[in-house]
Parts: structure tokens; C-alpha cells; sequence
């Protein structure tokens, strides 16, 4: 440079405290976000493992009521006749002890056949198993079976039941044999 030049430049000064700039290197850094993260992660592990021994007592509890049903429906088929067997039970000693009468009086042992078969009703009517007699009422295919056809006779419509060759029975709502009818036509 020449005399008399200025140097644009300022003059080199020690360099001053910079504490507070935070961009040089030796100012303090804030605190580090680690910590948190761990804390946070710490957290859901916690509720994870929560949700986890939830799910699996939910699942053993499920599985614990599908077993149980499924004793019930197995205990259901095995002893779902206890209570109509039950009923029948003095029905069968009635008919023991008329087998096992020695006396040839036709009237006692008409009147002991006529005290088992209301034995016997009184069981069907208990566990709700009803006969069909449907003499007069109109075709059913549901609660019938036709064997044949004869012309109506007078004040009967055709397609009703004029004769029953064989009592139909249901249980509750359910057909468990249809009665077999002639019907008229």
C-alpha cells in the first residue's frame, strides 16, 4: 500500500466476549431434547404394554366365554330331554305295574290304560307337545299330509280336512309329524 492510502479494512481489535452470539462456538447451546424424547418414549412403552396386557386378557376372557357356550350348548344336547324324560317316568311304572297285575277284569285294566294315557297327556302337555286334530279345518301342507281325496261332503268346502287316518303331533311351534288326512275336493 501506499502512503497515504487508507485500508478499508478496520483495524484488527482483540477479539471481544461473545457469549451471547449463538453462533460462535464457544456459546452455550440450549438444552438438548433428548431427554424428552426418552421421557416420551418411556411413556408410550408404558401404555403400549398397557394396551397389550388389555388385549390379551380381553382375548382370554373371549375365550373363556366361547368355552362356556360351548359346554352349555353340549350340556343342552345331552340333557335337553332330562325334563320330558322326567314326566315319562310315571308313565312307564304305570304300565309296569298294569303288566305285572295278574287279575284278567277287563274293566280294571280299562280303567288302569285310561289313568296311564292321561299320565302320558298330562307329560305331553307339560313339555308342550301337542296333537294335530284337524278335522274340518282348510289343507294345510305344513301341519298335513293328503292320502287322498274324496268328494266334499255336504256343508264342507273343498280342500279341507274331512278324516284324520293318523293324529299329527308339534312340539311347541314345530311340526314333528304331520297328520295324514283325507281331504276333500
Amino acid at each position: 500500500m501506499e502512503p497515504g492510502m487508507h485500508d478499508a479494512r478496520p483495524p484488527a481489535t482483540e477479539p471481544e466476549d461473545r457469549a451471547g452470539d449463538p453462533t460462535t462456538p464457544n456459546a452455550a447451546t440450549p438444552p438438548s431434547p433428548e431427554p424428552d424424547l426418552h421421557a416420551a418414549l418411556a411413556v408410550a412403552e408404558a401404555k403400549a404394554s398397557e394396551y397389550y396386557d388389555g388385549l390379551l386378557r380381553a382375548k382370554a376372557e373371549a375365550e373363556n366365554t366361547r368355552r362356556r357356550a360351548q359346554e352349555d350348548v353340549s350340556k343342552a344336547h345331552k340333557f335337553g330331554i332330562e325334563n320330558f324324560a322326567e314326566s315319562m317316568l310315571p308313565v312307564m311304572d304305570s304300565l309296569q305295574a298294569a303288566l305285572s297285575d295278574g287279575t284278567a277284569d277287563a274293566a280294571k285294566v280299562r280303567e288302569g290304560v285310561e289313568l296311564t294315557r292321561k299320565q302320558l297327556q298330562g307329560a305331553f302337555d307339560r313339555n308342550r307337545l301337542v296333537a294335530i286334530s284337524p278335522v274340518g279345518e282348510k289343507f294345510d301342507p305344513h301341519k298335513h299330509q293328503a292320502i287322498s281325496a274324496v268328494p266334499a261332503p255336504e256343508g264342507l268346502p273343498p280342500n279341507h280336512v274331512v278324516a284324520v287316518l293318523q293324529q299329527g303331533w308339534m312340539l311347541a311351534d314345530r311340526v314333528l309329524r304331520p297328520a295324514l288326512v283325507t281331504v276333500s275336493s
